[in-house]
């Protein structure tokens, strides 16, 4: 049921090399109740992706024979150094939730083939029970796997045709970003808050890109420094694409 990726000594604080993921940990069918998921660790960084199915599609889509997925992402009051309330009490939720609420589900909606899944939806709740940098990155790379597994139990259920190919690829996603001059890959909070450029990229297992958020929090950065972020975020992702296939396959 689980994944791992171990870490080695190196150049940055915790002994990795700036082409080095954290340890990255992925724990299938955590959920005993849900049709998919898993929890995810990137170093310290821990979400819990479940994945519930539905027959049935919002109003919209009634009759169109198209499915959806859709994803809601949140964060636990101590996930942090200090408490926050949560947005529920607060009765608003936040514009950075709903960013990455959003984004989560786009990257999902890349590799699904609604008509393939037929008139049923599939919610993503992506938890974060502990964040130290990358909550996103490792939301849609765990999220996956989740949703794998509960397009997998509505085949099982007959509501997905037995020889439909609902996915079409994978998705995963990795933080990489500029930190003195250096670009590097996963940003621990410790790197991301110091990070003269930070970038989160969203990549299927085919190698192509989903979404690319960047940003300099400092100085520009020029092209050949984007090139190497780039180059970066694809070897990432081709290290989480393995995880998550051997996740799936245990």
């Amino acid at each position: 049921m689980n994944a791992t990726i171990a870490e080695t000594s190196g150049l940055r604080a915790d002994g990795r090399t700036e082409s080095q993921l954290r340890p990255v940990t992925i724990e299938r069918n955590w959920s005993a109740q849900a049709e998919g998921s898993a929890l995810i660790s990137f170093g310290s960084t821990k979400v819990l992706c479940t994945a519930s199915f539905t027959n049935g599609v919002p109003r919209w889509l009634v009759g169109k024979g198209s499915g959806w997925v859709t994803a809601e992402y949140g964060m636990l009051p101590r996930s942090t150094n200090e408490r926050m309330d949560r947005e529920s009490v607060k009765g608003k939720i936040g514009g950075r939730t709903h960013e990455i609420s959003r984004l989560i589900g786009r990257s999902l909606r890349a590799v699904i083939d609604t008509r393939s899944l037929g008139e049923n939806t599939i919610k993503i709740d992506c938890d974060v029970l502990q964040a130290d940098g990358g909550t996103r990155t490792a939301a849609i790379t765990g999220a996956y796997v989740a949703l794998a597994d509960a397009v997998e139990w509505g085949r099982e259920k007959g509501f997905i045709g037995k020889k439909a190919v609902a996915l079409t690829d994978s998705v995963a996603a990795v933080s990489v970003g500029i930190i003195d001059g250096t670009p590097m890959l996963d940003l621990a909070y410790v790197e991301d808050v110091r990070a003269e450029t930070d970038m989160n990229i969203v990549v299927t297992g085919s190698g192509s890109f989903v979404e690319v958020q960047g940003t300099a929090e400092g100085a520009p950065f020029d092209r050949d420094e984007l090139n190497a972020l780039l180059d970066l975020g694809l070897a990432g992702g081709v290290d989480l694409t393995r995880l998550q296939r051997e996740a799936l396959a245990s």
